[in-house]
């Protein structure tokens, strides 16, 4: 998605219901980028582009745009700006493989460029532009005739209008990529914050029809959470001296497929899926306490500040994090893989570890990020099915 030129123009646009498409003509204006580069370096920025861009580049903007761009900006390039060696801003152009809904129709003619997501710094938001021409540049200079400037907002429409003479060509409604609610069941084994937080999103809009909450513990409070809302409450314990691992994992299995899911949400469960199960429900969404690398066959991923750490897979990360000494945490949203927290990444957000801090009291910090970034998967996951 284009993002906006400043961070909290992006967070209206990522509230708005409605999204525009724009396209600029890449005409003789974006044939030169020496005037561009000229003024950002006369402010004091070094500017470069980068194919994929760098792990603390994208674990920065994660970490300054909600969590949702770097799987984007990691599969096109990015015009990086930065000051006294900190990042500044970022315009990405020509990704590739995105599957949004919103790039099936202008976005496939030929000679059409993708640019964005987009995003400056509060404290630099004077230099976006030049950082939008740069981009656009960059298009013409790959041999595109046109760029998109995709799933904007009209409140953004005059900047683009403004300093590319950008045009809407498509508008689309949130609501139309999603008619009907998605039969969700939610699978959670503790107290259930992250599915309180669904619960509550989809009063406020957020299009899935919650059929069922199972547990596999019967004293999770997500049960309780599950009978307040009117949801059902499945109880579903693992009677090890009773059952073989085997005939539970089957059990688990009917008890989810009597509901019909088009989704599954793991919501802090703590159950190692069997690869029948994984194969029985695709759709299938995991929240989990670190911040994952883009990558699933990596074991270190880089932070805002350069360190590299552990990408603490398994069912104890922060635990493992702070016996690590680790400076970061996060939470990540991924694709359900029969590989352990290694499916494809939806969101993400790093976390700093505080001086002292204990297992509680950094779960406390990570939770409302949590709820935020599964908000944000979920859209995402409806946006590229659609």
């Amino acid at each position: 998605m284009a993002g906006s030129s400043n961070a909290t123009a992006t967070n209206r646009k990522l509230s708005s219901t409605n999204l525009v498409n724009l396209v600029v003509a890449l005409d003789e204006r974006f044939a030169d980028d020496a005037g561009a580069r000229e003024r950002l370096a006369r402010a004091g920025y070094d500017v470069r582009i980068d194919a994929g861009a760098s792990d603390p580049v994208l674990a920065w903007i994660d970490d300054e745009f909600g969590g949702a761009w770097s799987s984007e900006v990691a599969a096109g390039h990015a015009v990086l700006a930065t000051r006294d060696g900190n990042p500044a801003g970022f315009a990405a152009f020509d990704p590739r493989g995105l599957r949004y809904a919103w790039l099936r129709g202008v976005a496939r003619e030929p000679g059409v460029g993708i640019f964005g997501p987009f995003g400056v710094a509060e404290a630099h938001r004077g230099i976006g532009s030049q950082l939008l021409h740069i981009a656009l540049c960059g298009l013409r200079t790959r041999g595109y005739q046109r760029a998109l400037i995709a799933a904007t907002s009209d409140a953004l429409v005059p900047y683009y209008a403004r300093h590319a003479d950008a045009q809407v060509v498509e508008r689309f409604d949130r609501a139309q990529f999603t008619p009907e609610p998605v039969r969700t069941v939610v699978l959670a084994s503790g107290s259930g914050t992250n599915f309180q937080s669904v619960i509550d999103g989809v009063v406020n809009g957020l299009p899935l029809e919650l059929v069922a909450l199972v547990s596999n513990k019967a004293e999770a409070f997500a049960l309780e959470r599950a009978r307040r809302a009117g949801i059902p409450a499945v109880a579903l314990p693992w009677q090890r001296s009773e059952q073989s691992r085997e005939r539970y994992d089957a059990q688990l299995s009917d008890a989810v497929e009597q509901y019909n899911p088009e989704l599954v949400l793991l919501l802090g469960w703590m159950h190692l899926l069997d690869p029948s199960f994984v194969a029985a429900f695709p759709e299938m969404l995991n929240v989990h306490p670190s911040f994952l690398p883009l990558d699933p066959l990596r074991d270190l991923v880089g932070m805002p500040d350069g360190a590299m750490i552990p990408a603490f897979r398994g069912p104890h990360a922060v635990r493992d994090a702070l016996a690590a000494n680790s400076p970061w945490v996060g939470a990540s949203v991924h694709e359900v893989t029969v590989d352990t927290d290694r499916g494809r990444v939806l969101a993400r957000k790093p976390l700093r570890v505080l001086a002292g801090e204990d297992e509680e009291g950094l779960l406390a910090r990570l939770h409302p990020i949590e709820h935020k970034l599964v908000a944000t998967a979920i859209r995402r996951w409806l946006y590229e099915r659609a």
